[in-house]
């Protein structure tokens, strides 16, 4: 089966009725960020300017009513399938609505056209979704994470640690956190959320004091990068003593008391959010820095896709992970012949 034919395969309906969402007049294409709308210039400018409206529409939603941002999306692959930012966002809006068979097809999908690893973690949290935490671990662990930007590490650790967590394996979901990013003196986009999920799992293991130092990290780090407009910046976060209320006090007025908390469960949803939008002001990790289809091609939500794509990205899957297995059976075998132990850190990659 050539390319091609897979991909008409994919986006053939399976439920042709599909009724656009409105769209209203303020909302444009150009709501998109610069890479998504690199990627629509492929199509007409009358439907590229369709598409984008439909993703930035989505994307404006999505947070207050997914399913709605589902079916903007929706609409949006009905006229550009095989675009990879459309698939990857119609991953998201399925993640969100709870679809998690769709969201892990659409992911695969995204993954083939763009060859990007950056929606790893939203994978492996779409496995745990459909109750196969195991085959999570084994997927997190084909990819070498050296490869992958810190925040996409930092996501990829979350989801892995919830993977853990979904085994009873608690020390193990402990263990996958305590990645170089867990630096309470500083604060990149993704620290509030990682020092947060930090305190679920101390919590988990009832060490409640510790919990609630990293929480207070978490609220910190959240108000410090609220309170700096700097992209490019990053911020230092100073310990403060628990009786220092004058300091503690200064420091919320001058950070500003209206932060919204942290949600230590959506992980995968901060890292895939950001291919639709413009990055946020407090992205601090910023440094690192065809026309309309026919009726047949037109994407649904059912989860039920053809058999041989599902085998075939099986099949990838189990390549990797079977490389992966290889490596580390050989690493052992040359441990053994030197008579020294494997080293223990290694496994947490």
């Amino acid at each position: 089966m050539t390319e091609e034919q897979r991909m008409q395969r994919e986006l053939r309906s399976v439920r042709p009725r599909h009724d656009d969402p409105e769209l209203p007049d303020d909302i444009t294409a150009n709501d998109l960020d610069r890479i998504a709308r690199n990627e629509l210039k492929t199509l007409t400018k009358e439907n590229a300017e369709t598409v984008g409206r439909h993703l930035a529409m989505a994307a404006r939603v999505i947070d207050e009513d997914p399913q709605l941002a589902h079916q903007h999306v929706m609409s949006a692959a009905r006229r550009a399938g095989r675009i990879g930012v459309v698939r990857e966002s119609l991953a998201i809006t399925a993640y969100a609505t709870g679809d998690f068979a769709l969201a892990l097809r659409e992911l695969r999908t995204y993954r083939r056209i763009s060859g990007s690893n950056d929606q790893l973690p939203l994978m492996v949290d779409s496995e745990r979704g459909v109750n196969r935490p195991d085959r999570a671990l084994e997927l997190g662990r084909s990819v070498d994470r050296s490869t992958l930007s810190p925040s996409v590490q930092v996501g990829l650790a979350i989801a892995m640690s919830g993977a853990r967590l979904d085994l009873g394996e608690t020390d193990a979901a402990l263990v996958e956190l305590e990645i170089p990013q867990l630096n309470p003196n500083t604060a990149f986009s993704y620290s509030p959320e990682l020092f947060a999920a930090y305190a679920e799992v101390l919590t988990e293991l009832g060490r409640e004091d510790e919990a609630d130092e990293w929480l207070e990290r978490a609220s910190r780090a959240d108000a410090a990068l609220g309170a700096s407009g700097d992209t490019d910046e990053t911020i230092e976060i100073e310990e403060m003593e628990e009786d220092d209320d004058e300091a503690l006090a200064d420091f919320a007025a001058d950070a500003g008391e209206d932060d919204e908390p942290v949600d230590a469960g959506e992980a995968a949803r901060a890292v895939a959010a950001a291919g639709l939008v413009d990055a946020p002001a407090n992205a601090a990790d910023a440094a690192h820095a065809v026309e309309i289809d026919d009726a047949d091609d037109i994407v649904t939500e059912a989860a039920d896709f053809a058999e041989v794509d599902d085998a075939a990205d099986d099949a990838v899957d189990a390549a990797a992970i079977d490389a992966t297995r290889a490596e580390a059976d050989a690493a052992a075998s040359v441990s053994h012949d030197d008579g020294t132990e494997p080293d223990a850190a290694s496994s947490k990659a």
